[in-house]
């Protein structure tokens, strides 16, 4: 072969190269380093700000949260058991111990604790409801019967009642579906709609109350006297079991008496030992100043090696007292670190002056023998188990005091149906004539004196004539008198007819319990709703367009406590006298509304952003309007809209909380009240984080079901 012919001859490899190791830097943790925190000199810049300000957040929390202390009934014993640990100032801990005694209180709010369970019963049932709707592919289609019944389930269990009030309830749709049925070939769809909505209202209005009353009395009758002896072993049996409450709620409190004299006596060599050893390294450089001092000023008087103020020693004042040392310490160097002359020498004295009187009581402190730290570290051992003793017997305390209300409430129940039973016969034949005496009496009344029902009480009154109040007063005597006869007959029959759960009332409701009512039902009825108004602002029909456009800027302008407001204080002009409309009833309608308003814009954003094409395509299938709307156009708007209507229903759930301006106990109302008691007074944290930790986790659920939907549907898709 000629050297040119070796020159452009080309070489081909016939074997593969073995497969080298990639470098370090192109692999693994350092490539995922490199490319995301130090691929740019800005990246590095912002990545090394990021890992200072973490540090110093991570190095201030952390002891804060590992320092924390759970076993204390209030913020004293909290700061105490830090003292005795030499955790206080920014080496404090968290007091938990709040939450270790109020959780149920967070939780249920002021819910009977005997019925805890109804409410437990109630969450685990949610999520057994919720799995069909969010994960339709894996469950099957028959879950959804149960995802229909458990809405009316679910007040059946939290606020009692007979078993048959659900069953009603869910007979009015029944009845607004027969309606529909019956008016639909003549009328349309509109008229049947309209039919429906009146047969469903009418059921719940005017049929169920009757049926329910009907029930009730039936099964009262059969069960009177039987409940009548039930009633009266209650009122014989009660009273000494509320007395052997009693008498162990006192055997109780003089174990904690003895318990709290023990845990004190341990407690003041601890807290002094760690007073002395934090003022020991401070007193040494006061003492130098003040040395310097001496020198200077050549008074003998003004050379005392240290004083504190006796305050600092006095037993249980002293829970911060390293905290508070130190700026003290640093003021008197300050007040003594000075050069004296002629001219500030009478000021030093008169400012060292007040101090002189604790020398020897502060150098006796300086200068007591320690405290070993075996014996000290036995003495910490001995307080903490005193300390979990002590929360042990509070708890105790707690539950007999919880059976020793709820014995007093069984006891008043039995004593007031006992009497209503007995009662009984003579309402029902006092009735008649109580309803004809009120009847005549407002028949009789002229009308310029019944308007002066209107008037409010008080001086506003005084203006008119002493027979025209005289003869209203009477008026309304009788009325009072008929109601409060017919209150306790109706009380009587649904008290002895009951079969079901104990009713619950609604100002029993609070906590995370009531938010997750209000969330829930806001969040499942609002939907509906807010895809009908995004439907009725986009229709044709000028009536539906209007009222729906009308609608949704009306709630939507006005700020949700508004109508939270107007729910308390103004709905109830509107109704008619001597209606009662349950407050939480009421907050969960208006808080429906307002969503609705917010998810029908949602979902117009969604039905804007279909091409036309896809409801041309839809008339060409010949599918009539809701046809098309239910198997085309939602299908596609939804999944677009899946981001702004989870973002609704977080916000939704977060604004829960406004109700506490309303008179409702949210998580955030009874942390005030607990704030506002001489035994957590001053504990904020922790009881705002357990808070917000509980509505961080339903709202990031939220979140990432949402993630998760949208990624499955991007998936079926393609």
């Amino acid at each position: 072969m000629s050297e040119i012919h070796a020159h452009t001859t080309l070489y081909v490899r016939d074997t593969m190269i073995d497969q080298q190791v990639p470098p370090l830097t192109q692999k693994g943790g350092v490539k995922w380093v490199r490319e995301n925190l130090f691929s740019s000199w800005l990246n590095i810049v912002l990545t090394i700000l990021s890992i200072a300000a973490i540090w110093y957040i991570v190095s201030h929390l952390a002891p804060w949260f590992l320092n924390s202390v759970w076993n204390a009934g209030s913020l004293t014993e909290c700061r105490e058991i830090l003292a005795a640990h030499s955790l206080v100032g920014d080496a404090g801990g968290a007091c938990w111990g709040v939450i270790r005694d109020r959780w149920t209180q967070l939780l249920f709010g002021f819910y009977p604790p005997e019925f805890y369970w109804r409410s437990i019963l109630a969450l685990g049932l949610l999520f057994v409801a919720l799995l069909p709707v969010l994960f339709p592919q894996q469950i099957s289609s028959r879950f959804y019967i149960f995802s229909a019944i458990y809405p009316f389930l679910m007040v059946w269990l939290l606020w009692g009642g007979s078993f048959w009030v659900p069953i009603l309830t869910m007979a009015g749709f029944g009845a607004g579906y027969l309606a529909y049925r019956v008016i639909f070939p003549f009328g349309g769809a509109i008229a049947a709609t309209v039919a429906a909505i009146l047969g469903t209202l009418l059921w719940w209005l005017v049929a169920m109350p009757l049926i329910n009353d009907t029930l009730h009395r039936i099964v009262a009758e059969s069960r009177m006297e039987e409940t009548r002896a039930a009633r009266v072993v209650l009122q014989e049996t009660l009273p000494a079991q509320i007395e052997e409450i009693d008498a162990a709620r006192n055997a109780i409190n003089a174990q904690i008496a003895e318990t709290v004299a023990r845990k004190d006596e341990i407690l003041r060599p601890i807290i002094a030992e760690q007073v002395r050893r934090s003022a020991v390294p401070l007193l040494a450089d006061v003492s130098a100043s003040l040395a310097d001092l001496s020198e200077q000023s050549q008074a003998s008087d003004l050379a005392p090696a240290l004083i504190i103020p006796k305050r600092m020693f006095l037993p249980f004042a002293t829970d911060r007292a390293s905290e508070s040392l130190a700026p003290l310490l640093t003021e008197i160097k300050a007040a003594v670190s000075v050069n004296i002359t002629e001219a500030n020498l009478a000021d030093v004295q008169a400012s060292i002056a007040p101090l002189k009187a604790n020398i020897i009581e502060a150098q006796a402190i300086a200068q007591a023998d320690p405290m070993p730290d075996a014996t000290l570290a036995a003495a910490q051992a001995e307080f903490d188990t005193i300390m979990r003793q002590l929360t042990s017997l509070r708890e105790n305390l707690t539950a007999l005091g919880a059976d020793h209300f709820r014995l007093s409430e069984q006891k008043r129940a039995a004593d007031g149906l006992v009497r209503n039973i007995d009662t009984l016969t003579q309402n029902l034949a006092n009735l008649p004539d109580l309803r004809a005496t009120a009847e005549q009496a407002r028949a009789d009344l002229p009308e310029s004196v019944a308007l002066l029902e209107a008037v409010p009480s008080g001086s506003a009154r005084s203006n008119y004539e002493a027979e025209d109040l005289t003869a209203l007063q009477s008026v309304l005597s009788a009325e009072q008198g008929l109601i409060a006869a017919d209150s306790a007959v109706r009380s009587t029959y649904n008290e002895v007819g009951r079969i079901g759960l104990e009713p619950v009332p609604s100002s029993a409701f609070g906590g995370f319990q009531l938010s997750l009512v209000i969330g829930v039902t806001g969040i499942v009825l609002s939907l509906p709703l807010g895809i009908l108004l995004a439907l009725g602002r986009q229709s044709n029909l000028f009536i539906i367009n209007k009222v729906s456009v009308g609608f949704i800027e009306v709630i939507r302008g006005v700020p949700l406590i508004v109508w939270l407001l107007t729910a308390q204080f103004l709905l109830n002009y509107f109704l008619p006298p001597g209606t009662t409309f349950d407050l939480v009833l009421r907050v969960i309608i208006m808080v429906t509304l307002f969503a609705s308003a917010y998810i029908a814009e949602v979902v117009r954003g969604g039905l804007a952003a279909l091409p036309r094409g896809q409801s041309e395509a839809a008339d060409a299938l010949g599918l009539d309007y809701w046809r098309s709307m239910r198997l085309i156009v939602l299908p596609q708007a939804l999944k677009i809209s899946i981001p702004g209507i989870v973002n609704t229903f977080i916000g939704l759930f977060k604004d829960t909380t406004l109700v506490l301006f309303i008179g409702l106990y949210d998580p955030l109302g009874l942390a005030g009240t607990i704030r506002a008691s001489t035994d957590w007074n001053g504990v904020y944290w922790e009881l705002f984080i357990f808070i917000g930790v509980l509505f961080f986790i339903f709202c990031f659920s939220m979140g990432r079901y949402s993630k998760y939907l949208e990624n499955k549907l991007q998936r079926e898709n393609h």
